[in-house]
Formats: C-alpha cells, structure tokens, sequence
C-alpha cells in the first residue's frame, strides 16, 4: 500500500557512505574530493523499498527467483500511468541491469561488422557495445541551438549507411538531459523506418522528468511499426535509487525480434535474483510519494546548480528537462581536462571525453543540497584561479 509519509522524506539529512564499498565514494577514498560523478545518488530509498527488503531478508532463504506475485501487474500499470504506453505482458523480459541489454541488442540484431548508429555525447556503454559485439560504431554529434541540445538531421541523414542495423536512442537523454518531443521522435521514427532500423531506446531515466511542462513518451507506444522494430529498456534504479539492486527490463512486442534477444542471453545472462524483484515490486507499486518529493527536491538542486555555473566564467550549461545530471561545456576555460582540474580543485565530475565529448565534465546533483552548494563553490574557486594566473593542466 502507498504509505503518505514518504511525501514528507528529509533529502538534506545527511548519511555516510565512506567506507560502505561504495563505487561512488571509493573512487576517493580518505581524500577530500566531493564525488559528483557517476549516476547514483546519496539519497535513502523510499522507505516502502526498505521495509520490502528487510522483510524479505527475514525469511531468510535466497534460492532462485522468479517474478513475485504483483510485480507485472505494477509496471503494466506505472506505464500506463505515467507513459500512457498499454503493455503487454508477454512483451516483457527480466534484466539484471541496462548495460548489459545494450550488449544484447548490438548482438541481436543484424550480423558481425554490421553497424549501429548513435547520437553523442551519450553514456559510455552505447559507445563500447557495438564494439565488443563485433559491430561498427557510427556516432553523430547531437547540435546546441538556442540552449537545447537537438539532433542534427542533415548529419544523422549523412551518418546511416547501407549496414547499419540498429539505432541506440536515450531518451530522457543522458548526459544532455532532453526528453525529446513526440514531433522529435516522430521524426526520428520515420527516419528508422526509412533504413529499417532496429530501435534500442534507453528510457532508465524516464521517471525523472523535471521539467514540468514535459512528459516522457516511449518511441515505441507512437505506432505498430515502431513498437515492433523496437526494444525499449526500462528500470527503477535511477528513479528509485537501487542500482546496485540489479533489476530492469526490456520491453519487445515483436516475437521474432524477442526471441533472438532472448536467444542473445542464454548462458551469459544471469537471472535477476530475490531482492532485485522485491525492490521493484515495492517501487513500482508503492513509492509514487516518494518520488513526487524526490523531483520536488531535484528541480531545486538543478537550479542551484544552473544558476551557480552560468555565473563561472568559461563554462556552459543547458538546462536539463529530466534527470539529476548537468552537462557543461568547460571548453571555454581553455583546459586540456577539465576533470582532472575540478578534481584537483576538490570535485570529481565525470569526464565528457568518456562521453564521447572531449572538454565536457558531468556534474551529478543528485545529493543533498549542502553538499552541492559545497561542490559549486570550490568549482567558482577553482574558475576564479584561473582568472588570477593559476596553473593550468
């Protein structure tokens, strides 16, 4: 059941997560670097989760799992509620996370040295599944116009060649932060239709809209043809903070193209074990409150954090519609890495060149507000220092 108390949930209480094996803060262990980097947030879960976990942990047995009782039922109707998308429940296949699945969809699709097309920056696994699953890369760079970053159609139209069999879509996009229209992903829908291209859309992000204006739509649920030439990826580990859960899922309305995923996992892919369901279940059917304040909370961290760097010198920033990311243009303060200079001024931003974007950093403002106003001020420091003649790396 929905408990009304998690509208009421503390985001600026501090919690300690040095020395808890955390890949976030281990990266700097015992060195004052605040880590804003990868995609995880200090925030506690919903308190739904926790109580569904430490009841499960009670039982006591952690054998093989299959889906608990409810849990198809909760996304089915999460979806329709929140992305207007009607599911089927045979369209659905158990994941043990996202990346993985990209791997999947490279290898399910076409044949070796066929290529996949994708629009950078973009997360780092888009950029190396094609690669390990002996397919050709083939990236076109995303255009800032008028403070938003769109897809460059001309370039997207040159890109495509007669191999490419499939298109990475993130949407909400990571690290830009757009939910792309319905007139965007019309048009880039008829564009796959046009090359007949599989659609592998990334929507982990999809619960994090911020701008309130804006409602994330799946590319798939826009018509018959592009749900069957489509997989779309889900989960409630960025929306619901249980990455190191272990749980998603892909959505496939077409047999043939679900199959061959299907076939693409066996003896590779693990399956999704006891507590990843259970968190699912208690997210997806019971932690709406919690994350209607989460957003509330993020939405004032992302202005903190747009306001703060658009009044440093040298560096841009697009506001983002959805997700906890910010991604600045650090281009302008004339560095060779940018990281490795915010790094050594106290913050640990992730680095754009992973991205594909060399001179970019991405600010993660997932984390309680102190800590962030904290982490934009040593950056103005540090943005100062430059100004003043300090050295550059």
């Amino acid at each position: 059941m929905i408990d009304k108390r998690e509208s009421a949930v503390d985001f600026d209480a501090p919690i300690e997560r040095r020395h808890t094996a955390s890949v976030k803060w281990d990266r700097y262990r015992d060195r004052d670097i605040l880590p804003l980097w990868v995609a995880d947030m200090d925030f506690a879960s919903a308190d739904v989760i926790v109580r569904a976990l430490q009841e499960r942990v009670a039982h006591g047995v952690f054998g093989y799992a299959n889906a608990p009782e409810g849990l198809l039922e909760a996304i089915l109707a999460y979806v329709q509620t929140h992305n207007g998308w009607t599911l089927r429940p045979e369209w659905i296949v158990w994941l043990p996370g996202l990346v993985s699945a990209l791997n999947l969809a490279c290898r399910a699709t076409g044949t070796s040295g066929d290529a996949v097309l994708t629009l950078t920056p973009i997360y780092p696994p888009f950029l190396s599944a094609p690669r390990m699953s002996a397919r050709q890369l083939i990236t076109t760079p995303l255009a800032c116009r008028a403070d938003r970053y769109v897809i460059d159609w001309e370039a997207l139209d040159g890109a495509v060649t007669p191999t490419t069999r499939l298109f990475l879509l993130c949407n909400p996009h990571n690290p830009v932060g757009r939910v792309y229209t319905r007139d965007e992903l019309e048009r880039l829908g008829r564009f796959c239709e046009r090359h007949d291209l599989i659609i592998c859309a990334d929507e982990i992000h999809a619960g994090l809209v911020l701008d309130l204006s804006l409602r994330h739509q799946s590319i798939a649920s826009l018509n018959p043809d592009l749900a069957r030439r489509t997989i779309t990826l889900m989960a409630p580990s960025k929306t619901f903070n249980v990455p190191g859960l272990g749980f998603a899922f892909a959505v496939i309305p077409d047999p043939a193209l679900r199959e061959r995923f299907r076939a693409a996992m066996k003896g590779i892919v693990p399956d999704v074990n006891v507590l990843g369901f259970t968190a699912a279940l208690a997210a997806y059917r019971d932690a709406e409150p919690w994350r209607r304040a989460l957003l509330d909370y993020l939405r004032g961290n992302a202005q903190l954090t747009i306001n703060a760097l658009r009044a440093m010198p040298g560096l841009k920033v697009t506001p983002p519609e959805a997700t906890y990311l910010a991604w600045i243009d650090a281009r302008g303060l004339g560095l060779q890495n940018p990281q490795r200079f915010f790094e050594s001024a106290g913050v640990g931003l992730s680095d754009g060149a992973d991205f594909g974007a060399q001179g970019f950093v991405r600010l993660n403002f997932g984390c309680r507000r102190a800590l962030l106003e904290e982490a934009l001020g040593r950056m103005r420091r540090a943005v100062e220092s430059l100004s003043g003649g300090g050295a550059r790396s």
